[in-house]
C-alpha cells in the first residue's frame, strides 16, 4: 500500500471512495470523495487495488476523480444478480473469493471496478452470502428464508414505527376531529396493541422499543399522552379500567359457563329440596328470616331470624348452602377457584359466580325456599352464649332489609333492638378477651346512570351495620370451633398480637384509630386453627359469604363434609387452595383499592380550590402527612417555613391539583 493507491471504506452502511495520501505503521492518511482528510486503519478498508491517482493534480482534481470512480462502480452494481449467482452456488457451501466472485459476474476481461461493483453488490444485499472483503460464503435455503422474514419483519417494524408516529401527531394536534372515528385497517389496530402494551406495561411490555421509537419520532416524551391519543381515536373509554386490562382480570363469564349455571339454576328450581324424617337438613322455613345489606345488593349469602322463649333467646344466622350447586372441581368451581373473590368496585362489580346462581338461584331471595347452613345460638335472656349447634337448613326469607331501614327501626322493633343488643354483649366479650376495635368510617363512592359522582361516608358503626358485624363474626367463630372441636382442616385466619396497642377495647378518636390501624400485624391463613388477636377470639375462619369468596365456599363444604354432606378436603388440599389464593386475592384488594381511590381522585377534579379539614397524621422531611376525613384519604402537606404542626392537629387544607389518571393530589394549607 503506498501513496496514491484508490481504497474503499465502509463509512455508516455505506462504501466509500478514497485515495491514500500516506501510509506509517498500518495507518492512513486518506482523502476522500467527499473531500475529506482522515486517518485510518489498514484494516477497515472493504477493498483496495493496484490502481493509483496522480496527486500531483491537485486537491480539487483528485476528488472529482474519486466522485467518477464511485459513480462508474455503482453504476456497475446492476449488472451484479446475486440471488442468481446464489441459486447457482448454494448447494456447494464453500468459500468462493473476490477473483473468483468477479469473473462468475464479469467473465469478460474483469478490472478493478469490476472487483470494487462486486464488493459493493455483496455489501448492498447480504440476504444470500454471507461476506467478508475478499470472499463470500452461500447461506442455506433455511438461513435464506429466515433472514427474508428478518427483513420483511424489519420492514414492517420501521413502517409501523412511521405510521404510529404520524398517527400520533395527527390525533393529539389541536385541530383533531374529536368525533372522528379511528382508523380500523389492520396495521392500525397493529399500533393501537404496540401502544396500549406501551402504556399497560411501561418496560415489561413485549413492543417497548418499537412502542418508544414511535414515541420519539412523534415527539412524544409523557406516556400520558398516549393513554390521551388512544380515548380521542375511542379505543378506550376515559375511565378505562387499565388495571383490569393489565392484570387480565376475567370479567366475563364464557357462554360455555353460564349454560352451565343456568342449567344449575334450571335443575334444582325443578327438583325443589325435600326434607325427609332422616334428613340432616332441617325445615326451618316457619321461621321469619330477614336479610340486612346495602340497597344496592342482588346477591343475600346471609340471614337473621329471633325466638324467644322463657330461658331466653334462639338467634339464628343461615348462610346460602352454595356448596350445594356448586360442585368441587366441576368448571363452575374451578372458574371461582381462577377469580378468588368478587370485586367491588365504584363503577362496577365483577360476580365470582354467574348472575344466574349468585344473584338467583345461591341467593336469600324473599319468598324463596333455599338450603342453608344454619348456625343457631342459644342465649340467656342477658345474652350470654349458653350453647350453639350448625347443621344444614331449608329456609325462606321474609323480609329483605336494608341497613338504612335497620337503622329507622333500631329503637322501635323488638326484634331488632334484641339482635343489637346481642351483638353488642358479643362484642362486649370480644373486647374483654383483649380484642382491638379498630372505628374507622367507609368512604362510600357511587355513579349514578349519568356518571356523576357521589361520595358519602359511611358509620360502621350504625345499629344495622354493627348488628350484621358482630353477628357473622359470631357464625364464623362458632364454625371454626364447629371445626376445630371435629379435627377438620379450614381456611383458618389468625392475627399476632399487634406491635404496639395506643388504646384499650373501643376508641373513638379518629387520629388514635388511624395510627392503630398501622400497628397491627398482617392477618394469616392457615389450615390449622390459631389465635386471633385483632377479634379477641381462640379460633377464626370466615364462611359467611360463599357468594362472593372462594376462601368461604371451601370452609362451607368442610363444614358440609362434618354433616356428612359430601367428602372433605384433606389438609394438604388446602394448604394448596390457600397458596394459589395468595395472588388473585391480593390483586383483588389491590384493585379495589385502586379503582376506589381513582374515582375519589375524579371526584376532587371538580373540588380544586375547595377547602376540607385535615387531621396531621405526621411530620416527614419536606411534608406533612395527613388525613381528609371526608374521603379517608391519606396525602402529603408540603410544608411551609414558620408553620409548625403535631400530630393530631387540625388544619384546613385547599384541593390545588387532582388527576385521577395520574394518581395525582396536590394539597396546600388553607
Amino acid at each position: 500500500m503506498i501513496s496514491g493507491n484508490i481504497v474503499e471504506y465502509i463509512d455508516h452502511q455505506k462504501i466509500m471512495c478514497a485515495v491514500v495520501l500516506e501510509v506509517k505503521d498500518r495507518r492512513l492518511r486518506i482523502l476522500t470523495e467527499n473531500n475529506r482528510e482522515m486517518n485510518l486503519s489498514a484494516s477497515r478498508l472493504s477493498h483496495k487495488c493496484s490502481l493509483r491517482i496522480d496527486l500531483s493534480q491537485g486537491r480539487d482534481k483528485t476528488v472529482q476523480v474519486l466522485k467518477d470512480i464511485a459513480q462508474r462502480r455503482e453504476k456497475l452494481i446492476g449488472e451484479v444478480d446475486i440471488k442468481e449467482l446464489w441459486e447457482v452456488l448454494n448447494s456447494e457451501q464453500e468459500w468462493i473469493d473476490l477473483g473468483t466472485m468477479t469473473e462468475f459476474c464479469f467473465p469478460d476481461e474483469p478490472t478493478e471496478d469490476h472487483m470494487s461493483a462486486v464488493v459493493r453488490a455483496f455489501f448492498k444485499n447480504r440476504m444470500y452470502f454471507k461476506f467478508n472483503p475478499d470472499r463470500f460464503f452461500p447461506y442455506t435455503e433455511e438461513q435464506v428464508q429466515q433472514l427474508i422474514s428478518q427483513r420483511i419483519a424489519e420492514e414492517n417494524r420501521l413502517k409501523r414505527i412511521s405510521r404510529g408516529a404520524e398517527w400520533l401527531r395527527r390525533i393529539l394536534s389541536s385541530d383533531f376531529d374529536k368525533e372522528a372515528p379511528p382508523a380500523s385497517s389492520a396495521d392500525d389496530q397493529i399500533i393501537f396493541e404496540i401502544l396500549k402494551s406501551l402504556y399497560l406495561y411501561g418496560k415489561d411490555s413485549e413492543h417497548y422499543a418499537v412502542g418508544r421509537e414511535i414515541m420519539v419520532k412523534a415527539g412524544i416524551r409523557d406516556e400520558h399522552d398516549i393513554f390521551r391519543a388512544l380515548v380521542r381515536a375511542g379505543v378506550w373509554d376515559e375511565n378505562v379500567n387499565t388495571d383490569l386490562i393489565r392484570n387480565e382480570t376475567p370479567v366475563d363469564f364464557s357462554s360455555e359457563l353460564i349454560a352451565i349455571s343456568q342449567k344449575v339454576a334450571s335443575h334444582s328450581a325443578a327438583e325443589p329440596i325435600k326434607i325427609f324424617p332422616d334428613s340432616p337438613r332441617r325445615d326451618l322455613r316457619h321461621l321469619s328470616l330477614m336479610t340486612i345489606d346495602g340497597q344496592a345488593t342482588l346477591d343475600y349469602d346471609d340471614a337473621l331470624s329471633l325466638e324467644s322463649d322463657d330461658d331466653g333467646y334462639r338467634m339464628g344466622i343461615h348462610i346460602i348452602d352454595v356448596a350445594h350447586f356448586v360442585r368441587k372441581d366441576d368448571p363452575l368451581d374451578q372458574e371461582a377457584k381462577l377469580r378468588g373473590s368478587s370485586v367491588y368496585m365504584p363503577d362496577q362489580k365483577i360476580p365470582m359466580l354467574p348472575a344466574s346462581l349468585a344473584e338467583d338461584r345461591c341467593s336469600l331471595k324473599a319468598g324463596e325456599d333455599r338450603p342453608a347452613i344454619s348456625t343457631v345460638v342459644k342465649l340467656s335472656q342477658t345474652f350470654e352464649l349458653l350453647d350453639f349447634e350448625v347443621f344444614p337448613s331449608l329456609v325462606n326469607v321474609s323480609r329483605q332489609l336494608t341497613y338504612y331501614d335497620v337503622n329507622m327501626l333500631a329503637d322501635e322493633n323488638a326484634e331488632i333492638r334484641i339482635l343489637r343488643d346481642a351483638a353488642s354483649k358479643f362484642r362486649q366479650f370480644r373486647l374483654d378477651a383483649a380484642a382491638l376495635q379498630i372505628t374507622l368510617p367507609e368512604t362510600h363512592v357511587w355513579l349514578n346512570a349519568d356518571g356523576e359522582i357521589t361520595v358519602n361516608r359511611i358509620n360502621r358503626e350504625s345499629p344495622g351495620r354493627m348488628l350484621v358485624s358482630e353477628c357473622m363474626i359470631m357464625a364464623n367463630w362458632l364454625m371454626g370451633r364447629f371445626l376445630k372441636e371435629r379435627g377438620i382442616p379450614a381456611i383458618f385466619r389468625s392475627q399476632p398480637k399487634p406491635k404496639e396497642r395506643l388504646y384499650d377495647g373501643m376508641e373513638e378518636n379518629l387520629y388514635k384509630n388511624i395510627m392503630q390501624r398501622r400497628l397491627l400485624n398482617r392477618f394469616a391463613l392457615n389450615s390449622k386453627p390459631e389465635q386471633h388477636s385483632g377479634l379477641g377470639l381462640d379460633v377464626y375462619l370466615t364462611a359467611t359469604s360463599p357468594i362472593r369468596k372462594y376462601t368461604d365456599l371451601v370452609t362451607q363444604r368442610q363444614i358440609r363434609a362434618a354433616l356428612d354432606l359430601e367428602t372433605p378436603y384433606t389438609q394438604d388440599e388446602i394448604d394448596w387452595i390457600i397458596q394459589s389464593l395468595e395472588l388473585p386475592i391480593s390483586g383483588i384488594v389491590r384493585l379495589q383499592q385502586r379503582r376506589h381511590r381513582y374515582w375519589i381522585f375524579k371526584y376532587l377534579e371538580k373540588q380544586v380550590g375547595q377547602k376540607f379539614e385535615a387531621i396531621v397524621l405526621m411530620k416527614r422531611r419536606n411534608t406533612f402527612q395527613v388525613l381528609i376525613p371526608d374521603f379517608m384519604l391519606e396525602c402529603d402537606l408540603p410544608l411551609h417555613g414558620g408553620i409548625d404542626l403535631t400530630p393530631e392537629d387540625l388544619v384546613q387544607v385547599t384541593i390545588q391539583r387532582a388527576d385521577a389518571r395520574r394518581d395525582i393530589l396536590a394539597i396546600s394549607i388553607g
